[in-house]
Parts: structure tokens; C-alpha cells; sequence
């Protein structure tokens, strides 16, 4: 039996390794990223390479009709959609006091109305289907906070939340919701670090190092597939660095 998946923010980093993770229990793949086409698009090209049949749509998750217009098109194409992996997120490092007003819906729109505007287009057919698997990658920083991360670290506990929420809403309709609260990782993300930050970083993990995304990718999948009974979690992945 097909079986089908959207993963937000599937350009590079996490995102893309849980798309060729998934490629080898999923022959439907939907992915999408905000602005970075060439590398989506190669994404898709890995994706079909593999046999797998893949939608790529370049767009903004953080608007409500891009979303609906998205999540319409794997519906009208595939007829279902199994999984929902939303991945996609931005950061801003700085003081709250220098952030602007746009930067600050900037970051909270991209990393938690996102979730919110894909779990509403997708969750209605999941019900109707009795069956679905949701996976939101949140950060240890949602659980704890960060200082100089205000805006991110908002963010990503408003995820936690409505994860653990959604967790209990959906559970009686046969959907099982999750996050994994990731702590550092070999991102793009981290490219506004120095080497000398990054290795400080590292020092104060218990393991040692950052994850790398094929790391959280093989998590995500063993996620998805656990049973039901495991939902409404927020998962540290941190390597006992918090």
C-alpha cells in the first residue's frame, strides 16, 4: 500500500535528510522550501532517483494560502496523505530590544503558524481517514530558552505545546503527534557561529559534538513508525547537553 508524506523546509539540513530517510518506507514525497529552489529542486531530483514519486513546490509555509493551495494539490493528486513532518524554521540572533516588530512576526509566522496552518489543511483528512502520523522538530531551546534567542525560543515552545495538545485532541481519530526537541545540529543555522563558538558549543555537549541531520532523520523515522500509543511527546535529542 502507497504511502504518502509532506516535509516542510526540505531544501537542506534536517529537512532533507528526513526526506531521503523516509524515501525508504514512503513512494510518495511532498517537500517544499521558502527560498531556496535550485537546492529544493535537487532534493526532488535525489528523491525521484530513487523512485520515489515527489511534488516540489518552492513557497512560503508562513502564508496561510500557499499552504492551503499545497496541502489542495497532494490531495487532489495523491488522495491522501499519511505523515506530516513540519520542519520548516528560521532564527534570530540578537537582544529582544534590537529586534523589530516584522522580525519578530517574521519568526514566530515561520516557525509556529506554520505548523498551525499545515496541521489545519492536513489534520480534517486525517480524521476523516482515521489514521495519521504528525511530526513537529522543535528545539531544546523551546523547553529551556536561549538568551539572544527570545523570538526562536517562543517559538519553539509554542510548538511544544500544541504538540502536546494536538497530541490529545487527535489521539481518539487514530493520529499520533510528536516533536523531537532537537539541541545543536550540523545546520545552516549554526552558520552565523565562529569556529571558535562552535567549539565551545560542542565542549559543553556530554557527547561531544552537534548531531548531524542524518542522525535526527533516523530518529524522526523510528518516531513515525513507534505506535500510537506513543503521542502528544516532546522528545529531547540533544546528546545530554541541556
Amino acid at each position: 500500500m502507497s504511502k504518502s508524506a509532506i516535509i516542510t523546509g526540505a531544501s537542506s539540513g534536517i529537512g532533507k535528510s528526513i526526506a531521503l530517510q523516509l524515501a525508504n518506507t514512503y513512494d510518495r514525497l511532498a517537500i517544499t522550501s521558502c527560498h531556496h529552489t535550485e537546492e529544493l529542486m535537487n532534493t526532488k531530483k535525489i528523491l525521484t532517483d530513487l523512485g520515489v514519486e515527489c511534488i516540489a513546490l518552492s513557497g512560503d509555509s508562513s502564508d496561510a494560502s500557499f499552504v492551503q493551495n499545497f496541502v489542495s494539490t497532494i490531495i487532489s493528486t495523491w488522495g491522501q496523505i499519511d505523515t506530516l513532518v513540519n520542519n520548516a524554521g528560521i532564527s534570530y540572533v540578537g537582544l529582544l530590544t534590537d529586534m523589530t516588530i516584522d522580525e519578530w512576526h517574521h519568526i514566530i509566522n515561520t516557525n509556529l503558524s506554520s505548523v498551525f496552518y499545515y496541521c489545519h489543511e492536513v489534520v480534517p483528512h486525517m480524521v476523516h481517514e482515521h489514521t495519521g502520523r504528525i511530526l513537529n522538530i522543535s528545539s531544546v531551546w523551546g523547553e529551556v530558552g536561549a538568551s539572544c534567542e527570545a523570538a526562536y525560543s517562543a517559538s519553539k515552545g509554542g510548538i511544544n505545546a500544541l504538540t502536546q495538545s494536538l497530541g490529545k485532541e487527535l489521539a481518539p481519530s487514530g493520529i499520533a503527534v510528536n516533536a523531537i526537541s532537537c539541541g545543536a545540529v550540523q545546520t545552516k543555522m549554526n552558520a552565523c557561529f565562529s569556529q571558535e563558538e562552535i567549539a565551545a558549543l560542542e565542549e559543553s555537549i556530554s557527547i561531544g559534538r552537534m548531531a548531524t541531520p542524518e542522525e535526527v532523520a533516523s530518529f524522526a523515522a523510528r518516531i513515525l513508525e513507534s505506535p500510537i500509543y506513543l503521542t502528544g511527546q516532546v522528545i529531547r535529542f540533544d546528546g545530554g547537553w541541556i
